[in-house]
């Protein structure tokens, strides 16, 4: 019997719970504008702490709060190159002596050693 009451109900497909007697959290709507002139609002919590920028909902690009002021951007580290690395293992001078070897083992025509890799046996 409890097969045919159920026959036809969509289980899982449908809720039956009601907002009867559910309080919503109280929310606050916060205008931003773009540089674009879209203005759009978002609802955040009013508990929540709302950020000074967020991405344009129209466009894509950072939108301002109406009421903020823009954040100084963080200071970040500038980017180590593959010579500043070099630099922290070696002094120029000793840089400048190793070019010097390696250009006259270059002008006489020595192979440069692999140290036995990649190295072809012979049959």
């Amino acid at each position: 019997m409890a097969e045919r009451a159920l026959r036809g109900s969509r289980l899982g497909a449908q809720s039956y719970e009601t907002d009867l007697g559910v309080e919503m959290a109280p929310r606050q709507s916060v205008t931003y504008a773009c540089p674009r002139e879209h203005r759009f609002s978002v609802p955040f919590s009013l508990e929540a702490d709302v950020p000074e920028v967020w991405e344009c909902t129209v466009c894509g690009d950072e939108a301002l709060r109406l009421d903020g002021t823009r954040p100084e951007p963080k200071k970040g580290k500038p980017a180590r190159t593959h010579w500043d690395m070099l630099l922290e293992r070696r002094s120029v001078k000793e840089l400048e002596v190793l070019l010097a070897e390696r250009l006259e083992l270059l002008r006489a025509g020595t192979p440069k050693s692999t140290g036995g890799r990649n190295q072809r046996k012979s049959a």
